[in-house]
């Protein structure tokens, strides 16, 4: 909440500004550290306060949280003490609700609390990994170490949906494009050429019956298709939502060709970068175990990190436990986390593995544009062949017959 101030400084000046805080108490509060003496704190109200409060308000993303988490870091190894240092973040950053967010924290950390203690307020934001790692910061009284780790960890994961976003853009483009030229063609083109046609008479060639006959097909029943369409769509949204939605889309995405290796990939990524930035920081195998499973998107790989944290508990060795899923752990994983339990340097090895991988996922991309260019490229030549042949065609027809 942002609130404007009258007050009254240390020497008898009168200030007036503004000041974020999460209520009228904690403003005042905040204005008297300073030494300023209130005279009148009033709310800044929005003119369309619904719409800022709701989906057009703006949450923070992945990138935001490590800029945040690395400034963090800089300033508390500074020695710039806490609470300042999240006022003075929360000040520069454009996002509203993340703003908020930060300043109720350092009002959290003025009343007492530990920072740990303060971020697990804001669970939206963040997670059980984040705030395991600050804790982990706290006992070893390794904050800053605690937060670059965490920085590092989401500028690698934001890389990587980054690239992944990147090359979906453009045959999201093509195909918006080709979708407009259909949509075109049928709403301005078609009706007119159909009356054409129909005065002038003669045989009408094949493409073009077809694409009247699609026209008319839309005309009479293409509302039926869009409410069973959408239907069709909130239906899935609602099933892959509940727990078994989940778990069956999360074993079948695992069984389609390119698309499982790629994933496989991902979340081999994901469950060695997390493991490692949560033993590096000083958390116990077990413990990091089960926040690893936390972080994993997929029910399969969370089932295999649920399995080796209950082993793991039981005296067994992740290496020992992962070689039963030979079909989804490669050997080159399990060997790697074996030399690492051997050798006591798990966290290196695991991070070994990441960079591996994360290569790999990155030539993937790359090849899936350099494919899918050319392919998009091609479907829309016929489509736009295909329109313009339906269109010209019986149009040469009626002048050669004239």
């Amino acid at each position: 909440m942002k609130f404007s101030y009258q007050a009254r400084s240390k020497e008898g000046k009168i200030e007036r500004g503004t000041i974020e805080a999460s209520s009228y108490e904690a403003a005042a509060a905040l204005l008297q550290k300073y030494n300023i003496f209130v005279i009148s704190l009033k709310e800044v109200k929005t003119a369309f306060p619904s719409l800022g409060a709701g989906i057009f308000r703006r949450k923070a993303s992945g990138r935001d949280l490590a800029i945040f988490s690395r400034q963090l870091a800089v300033m508390i190894d500074s020695r710039v003490p806490v609470v300042q240092s999240l006022l003075s973040l929360a000040a520069q950053t454009t996002k509203a609700d993340f703003r908020e967010k930060i300043t109720r924290i350092s009002e959290l950390v003025e009343e007492g609390n530990n920072l740990s203690e303060a971020f697990s307020s804001f669970p939206d934001v963040f997670d059980t990994f984040y705030i395991s790692l600050i804790k982990s910061g706290e006992a070893s009284g390794k904050i800053s170490e605690s937060l670059y780790y965490i920085s590092n960890h989401l500028e690698r994961n934001y890389d990587i949906s980054a690239k992944v976003k990147g090359a979906l853009i453009y045959p999201a483009l093509v195909l918006m494009v080709l979708a407009v030229v259909i949509i075109v063609v049928m709403v301005v083109v078609i009706p007119k050429l159909t009356i054409v046609l129909q005065d002038v008479g003669g045989e009408i060639p094949l493409m073009t019956r077809m694409l009247i006959g699609f026209y008319n097909f839309m005309i009479y029943y293409g509302w039926i298709m869009l409410i069973a369409f959408a239907g069709l769509v909130a239906f899935l949204v609602y099933y892959l939502r509940t727990g078994e939605g989940g778990k069956v889309y999360d074993k079948t995405i695992l069984k389609i060709p390119f698309l499982r290796e790629f994933l496989e990939k991902v979340f081999l990524v994901r469950f060695a970068q997390n493991l490692s930035t949560l033993i590096t920081a000083g958390i116990p195998i077990t413990r990091a175990l089960k926040i690893t499973k936390s972080t994993i998107g997929n029910f399969v790989f969370r089932n295999i990190v649920a399995e080796t944290e209950e082993e793991v508990s039981s005296g067994e060795k992740i290496s020992s436990v992962l070689v039963r899923y030979p079909e989804l752990i490669p050997s080159f994983v399990i060997q790697m986390i074996k030399v690492g339990e051997e050798t006591g340097k798990l966290d290196k090895t695991l991070m070994e593995i990441v960079n591996f991988y994360q290569k790999d996922i990155e030539r993937a991309i790359d090849a899936f544009m350099t494919l899918i260019e050319p392919i998009l490229i091609i479907v829309l030549g016929i489509v736009v062949a295909f329109l313009a042949i339906s269109v010209i065609s019986p149009m040469y027809t009626t002048l050669s017959s004239i």
